[in-house]
């Protein structure tokens, strides 16, 4: 577990497995969803785009297992859209194995005064009602797998609040405490559950949350796909409740 920065996956180490990646067609989550499919698991690529969808599924059809695509709106979804995924991946597959909560809005860096209403309830609809939602329809999935795992995304500010983070820092809070009890509750079952916090990196997130920071100083996201490989594999058996660092 002292080890999981610096996990250097072996081949196939995946396989077999089957990975649901949110916020798939940029950034961390790209990056995981490629490294997924490399090391041998079968990948759903979710994302809102579908033209950016499928050509993510080109571009990784060729390094592994062939990835299907889960295109679904969490701004606008209704219940009945999130069954008719569930109901998709238990027709296909039977199981799910894994599943990456990496989609998510920043909003407004405001101070809370002058916040969008609109926009508070839009990013914590994103961020953290969406992730229940999903979690709760794919749950009787996961528990068909032998060994299943959720990785929540969070962040520094869902730790501790700072000024000017809003709805994005107050989701990942909600994020927190939501895994937290998922892991209590899934104490006794094969499904464990994490969260992990990439830290800074050069994503197209960051860059509009620090519009003068030089992103040659930051790591890319294919620098930090280890710990989540390590989550969403084998390797990661028996963690869960807790939460991981990629970087120091």
């Amino acid at each position: 577990m002292s080890d999981y920065r610096h996990y250097t996956p072996e081949p196939d180490c995946l396989a077999d497995r089957v990975v649901l990646v949110t916020g798939a067609t940029r950034g961390i989550g790209r990056a995981v969803a490629r490294d997924l499919v490399v090391h041998g698991a079968t990948v759903l690529l979710h994302g809102r785009d579908a033209a950016v969808l499928e050509a993510l599924h080109q571009e990784l059809r060729g390094l592994g297992p062939e990835p299907a695509v889960a295109q679904l709106d969490f701004e606008r979804a209704q219940g009945d859209e999130y069954q008719r995924l569930t109901e998709q991946i238990e027709a296909r597959y039977g199981r799910l194995d894994g599943l990456l909560h990496n989609a998510g809005l920043l909003g407004d860096r405001s101070p809370v005064e002058h916040y969008d209403i609109g926009l508070w309830q839009r990013v914590i609809h994103v961020n953290l009602n969406a992730a229940f939602i999903l979690t709760r329809c794919l749950l009787p999935l996961m528990g068909r797998s032998e060994d299943a795992s959720i990785v929540f995304t969070t962040s520094g500010v869902g730790q501790r609040g700072r000024a000017y983070w809003g709805a994005y820092s107050v989701s990942k809070f909600g994020v927190e405490g939501l895994a937290q009890v998922l892991a209590d509750e899934l104490e006794n079952t094969s499904i464990r559950v994490n969260r992990i916090n990439p830290g800074p990196a050069r994503t197209q997130m960051r860059a509009r949350a620090y519009p003068a920071e030089d992103p040659a100083v930051l790591v890319r996201p294919e620098e930090l796909t280890g710990p989540y490989l390590f989550l969403l594999g084998r390797a990661g058996h028996g963690v869960s409740g807790q939460r991981l660092q990629c970087q120091p």
